[in-house]
């Protein structure tokens, strides 16, 4: 069980359920630029809970 997802329980079906509607509602040209921006709120997160 992989840790990030041990919190949710979340089994492979569910998460490809989950991939599947978000690309049915963002269409396939908006995922690189929402998964750029998650990364980059990660990134913002980490850095300003090291910060203090």
């Amino acid at each position: 069980m992989n840790v990030p997802f041990a919190v949710w329980d979340l089994g492979m079906g569910q998460i490809i359920l989950i991939l599947l509607v978000v690309l049915l509602l963002f269409g396939a040209k908006k995922l690189p630029e929402l998964a750029k921006g998650l990364g980059q709120g990660i990134k913002e997160f980490k850095k300003s809970s090291r910060d203090m």
